[in-house]
C-alpha cells in the first residue's frame, strides 16, 4: 500500500483543525494509532474509521503492523496497549496488534511519562493523557527522530531572510552550503509558485540498502492560507523523493520568471562562463526553529470516536467515553533535525461499585513439581492423540541463577 496519499489527507484534517498558529504534529503517529484499532470495528464505526483513514480497515492495519514491526532506521517507533483488566472481548483484536506492541496493566502517571521519554529519545517529557480511576485502557504510539545533516548549513545574517517580518527579528539564519542541499521553485495548484528547500540527513546502510531522510521546507506567498501550503508541502515532499529527468514535478525554470525581488526570492543575472550557454543556480536562507505542541484529537473527524464505539462493543461497554491527544516536538538547526510525537487514545467508563479484592502472589520457594503436557485442538476441542499427553516432568529441588545474558531486554540469547 502507498501510504503517502492517505496520510496526506489525514494530515490535512489534523493541521486544518489545529489552525495556522506555530505548531508541530505527526499526522502519521495519529493515523497509525487509528489503524491499530481498525480491525476491531464493524458496521457504521468501521465505515467512519475507514473514511478517516482513507483506506479499508484491513489494509490500514496491515500497513501499521508492517511499519511498527520493521521501523525505519532513522525513525524510532513504539506502540503500547495498557488495560485495567485483560477484557476477554478484546482477545481477538489484541491478537492483531504487532508483536512489538507492549502490553500490560494500566500504569501510573509517572510510568506513562517515563514511557514517553524512553520511546522518544528524551524529546517528549510527558505523556499526553492522564490516567484516572475510570480509565479502562490506553493505546499509544510513539515516533522519534534525531538526525544530522549530511551537509550542515552555513551561518548567515538574519537580514538575509529578505523583506519578511523575521528579517528584523533574527540576528542569524541558516544558509545552504556550497553543495548537498536541493533548492527549486515549483508551480503548484493550491499554493501557486512556491520556494522549496530540501536538506538530506546523513544516511545509514542497512542490509545492503541506504536508509535516509529528506526534510523539505515549502514557502508560498504570505496571503496563501496555511492549510493550502501544508497540503502542497506534502505533495512536494513526496515528489522530492522521486528521481526523474529534469527534477521534481512542477519545477520552474529561472528563465521563465521575471528578474527582481519578491516575498519568496530575489532573482538576478550575472555574467559567467558555462558550456551550455546559460545555467541556473540556487541557494536558500532559512531560520532555525523549534516547536512544542499538544493536540486534542477528540474531534469526530479524527476517527477516535468510532474507535471507542468499536472497542466498547467488544467489551460489552457501548457507552465508553474517550480521549485522544498528541504531544509533539521538533527542532531544526544548523547541524540537524530532531522530532518526536506520542499519540494516545484512552477509553473510560464510570467507576464500578466499591467492593473488596483479594490478591494472591504465589511463591515457589521450596521444591516443587513440573509437568509438560501437549495440546492438539480444533475449535477448542481435542483433535488428536497428543492432546493432554504429559511429555516431560520434573521435580525442582535445586534452583539456578538467572544467566547474565538473560538480563538484557530482549535477552541476547536463549
Amino acid at each position: 500500500m502507498v501510504l503517502s496519499g492517505p496520510v496526506a489527507r489525514y494530515a490535512e484534517r489534523v493541521h486544518g483543525l489545529v489552525g495556522g498558529g506555530h505548531h508541530v504534529a505527526s499526522p502519521l503517529g495519529a493515523w497509525l494509532l487509528l489503524a491499530l484499532v481498525a480491525p476491531a470495528a464493524t458496521g457504521a464505526a468501521r465505515a467512519e474509521m475507514e473514511e478517516a483513514l482513507g483506506t479499508d480497515a484491513g489494509r490500514a492495519a496491515d500497513t501499521a503492523h508492517t511499519l511498527l514491526s520493521a521501523p525505519h532506521p532513522l525513525v524510532a517507533s513504539a506502540s503500547a496497549l495498557w488495560e485495567r483488566a485483560a477484557a476477554e472481548g478484546l482477545a481477538g483484536w489484541r491478537a492483531t496488534l504487532p508483536a512489538s506492541t507492549a502490553t500490560g496493566p494500566l500504569p501510573d502517571q509517572p510510568t506513562l511519562d517515563a514511557w514517553a521519554r524512553e520511546r522518544t529519545l528524551g524529546l517528549i517529557e510527558r505523556f499526553p493523557l492522564t490516567v484516572s480511576p475510570e480509565t479502562v485502557l490506553i493505546l499509544a504510539t510513539a515516533l522519534a527522530t534525531r538526525v544530522s545533516w549530511a551537509d550542515p548549513f552555513q551561518v548567515a545574517s538574519g537580514h538575509e531572510l529578505g523583506r519578511g517580518a523575521w528579517a528584523g527579528r533574527l540576528r542569524h539564519a541558516l544558509r545552504t552550503p556550497w553543495h548537498g542541499h536541493q533548492c527549486w521553485i515549483a508551480a503548484t495548484g493550491r499554493a501557486g509558485d512556491v520556494a522549496v528547500h530540501a536538506a538530506r540527513a546523513r544516511s545509514e546502510a542497512v542490509d545492503g540498502r541506504e536508509a535516509g531522510m529528506l526534510v523539505v521546507s515549502v514557502a508560498a506567498e504570505p496571503d496563501v492560507p496555511a492549510a493550502d501550503v501544508l497540503a502542497t508541502a506534502y505533495e512536494v515532499a513526496g515528489e522530492a523523493t522521486t528521481s526523474r529527468p529534469g527534477g521534481p514535478a512542477g519545477r520552474r525554470s529561472l528563465y521563465d520568471l521575471p528578474l527582481g525581488e519578491t516575498a519568496l526570492w530575489t532573482l538576478r543575472e550575472e555574467p559567467t562562463r558555462t558550456y551550455g550557454g546559460r545555467e541556473e543556480r540556487f541557494s536558500a536562507v532559512l531560520p532555525c526553529w523549534s516547536a512544542e505542541s499538544r493536540h486534542d484529537l477528540t474531534d469526530r473527524a479524527f476517527g477516535f470516536g468510532a474507535a471507542a464505539r468499536a472497542l466498547g462493543e467488544l467489551m460489552g461497554m457501548p457507552a465508553l467515553r474517550y480521549e485522544a491527544a498528541q504531544a509533539a516536538t521538533a527542532r531544526y538547526g544548523r547541524y540537524g533535525f530532531e522530532a518526536a510525537a506520542v499519540t494516545a487514545f484512552a477509553a473510560a467508563t464510570g467507576l464500578p461499585p466499591e467492593g473488596v479484592a483479594r490478591i494472591a502472589e504465589l511463591r515457589f520457594g521450596h521444591p516443587y513439581a513440573v509437568v509438560a503436557v501437549t495440546t492438539d485442538t480444533r475449535d477448542g476441542l481435542p483433535a488428536g492423540p497428543w492432546h493432554g499427553l504429559p511429555v516431560y516432568s520434573a521435580w525442582v529441588a535445586e534452583p539456578s541463577e538467572l544467566p547474565e545474558a538473560d538480563l538484557a531486554n530482549p535477552p541476547t540469547s536463549f
